[in-house]
């Protein structure tokens, strides 16, 4: 009897495989000789999965956002009791990968996201991507901002545009060493507490 391959465990396997390469040598360097070889299966079985390279890395950047809001969601069913705001706070410093065990994460991250400004296809892949998390900062910001006593009432897709973009450059500068990963989140938690203050 034939053995049952695991498609979806295989996928899941090359796109890890795509991103500890990514993370070494950027995605230029990514290669579906060395993914065969770092996921430890044939090139056929890298073919089967994917037809081409391209489809791979959307894929893998796929599997990545995954993660992320998985973690994103943990953190907000560890705390199911806490207020909008803070869980706008938790979201927004998951997304800004931080943390020493996140910068592989972020390198890979930073490395699609420069070449989304290449790719037509990436590009629409992160497209739908930020989209989703603008959309939860909106929910986020809107529920937090309600019963707040603002002189002037918050734009919530505004301030959700913002913190997004605040926490996608936030990544960069702690990866560049421009900020430590404190200094980063300084400037986010002082963000946050500027939403509700005025």
């Amino acid at each position: 009897m034939p053995r049952q391959v695991d498609h979806a465990g295989r996928r899941r396997l090359i796109a890890e495989a795509v991103c500890r390469l990514a993370d070494e040598r950027g995605l230029e360097g990514v290669t579906l000789r060395d993914v065969a070889a770092r996921a430890q299966v044939s090139m056929g079985a890298v073919q089967r999965c994917f037809h081409t390279k391209e489809e791979m890395l959307v894929f893998a950047l796929g599997h990545i956002s995954e993660q992320i809001m998985e973690r994103v969601q943990a953190r907000l069913v560890r705390s199911p009791a806490q207020s909008a705001g803070t869980a706008l706070g938790h979201a927004a410093t998951e997304i800004s990968l931080l943390r020493e065990e996140h910068r592989a994460e972020a390198r890979v991250w930073l490395a699609f996201v420069a070449q989304a400004a290449v790719s037509e296809v990436l590009a629409r892949t992160l497209q739908a991507n930020y989209a989703t998390l603008q959309e939860a900062f909106t929910r986020l910001i809107s529920e937090a901002s309600e019963g707040t006593d603002c002189a002037v009432p918050l734009d919530p897709q505004r301030e959700a545009r913002t913190l997004l973009a605040l926490a996608d450059g936030l990544t960069t500068h702690v990866l560049i060493g421009h900020l430590t990963a404190q200094e980063a989140h300084d400037v986010l938690d002082a963000h946050l507490a500027g939403l509700w203050a005025g």
